[in-house]
């Protein structure tokens, strides 16, 4: 077969797309097992989760490492494509960064289940806080330059050091106490906006 015969890259794409949906789908599945049951929650629980077998979960992550990975990644990318999204659809800046920071903070507290085996010994974790700074906080600068844009909040707000704070914040969700990270986050970004008396000393 010819690789550049349009009519067979045609008939190969759909089932690449059918099978980045299932795992998808998959990956969905076991974050939704690893916060309900922790990350050493049996893989038939993953499966039947999912609605598959399996042998297909093994034959696509060898490994519960693997797997692990797996859902970290797609979990960041999932929060870093919804950034644009929230921009396009939102009806102000202002309203795309809180909403997109909500999704962060569920993302943090999810998180916390992974964080033992993320902070172990295994090399393949090494990588993983490098690549969520690399693809978040990017995404957190564009969402405040335009909110900051449109005059909702105060200018030269860091990213890196805005997603430390909520991470700070949501670390303390594994309280044995009554503690409701959310509100506090929610103090956090309110904050952030400006007003008469904000932008005066802004430009002062």
């Amino acid at each position: 077969m010819n690789d550049s015969d349009p009519d067979a890259a045609r008939a190969v794409r759909p089932k690449r797309a059918d099978a980045r949906r299932n795992e998808e789908a998959l990956l969905d599945a076991a974050a939704a097992v690893f916060v309900a049951s922790g990350v050493e929650a049996p893989i038939r629980d993953i499966a039947t989760k999912a609605g598959v077998g399996t042998a297909t979960i093994y034959r696509h992550f060898p490994t519960r490492a693997d797997l692990i990975v797996a859902v970290y990644r797609h979990q960041v990318e999932t929060l870093a494509e919804a950034g644009p999204a929230l921009l396009e659809t939102s009806a102000t800046p202002h309203a795309a960064l809180t909403r997109w920071i909500d999704s962060f903070v569920d993302f943090l507290v999810t998180k916390q289940g992974l964080a033992a085996v993320l902070q172990s010994d295994d090399p393949c974790f090494d990588p993983l806080h490098s690549y969520f700074v690399e693809r978040l906080v990017p995404v957190c600068t564009r969402l405040l330059d335009a909110a900051a844009g449109s005059g909702e909040i105060l200018p030269d707000q860091d990213p890196y050091e805005l997603m430390r704070g909520i991470g700070g914040l949501c670390a303390g969700n594994n309280s044995k106490h009554s503690y409701d990270a959310r509100r506090l986050v929610g103090l956090l970004i309110a904050g952030l906006r400006s007003g008469p008396d904000a932008k005066a000393a802004a430009l002062a």
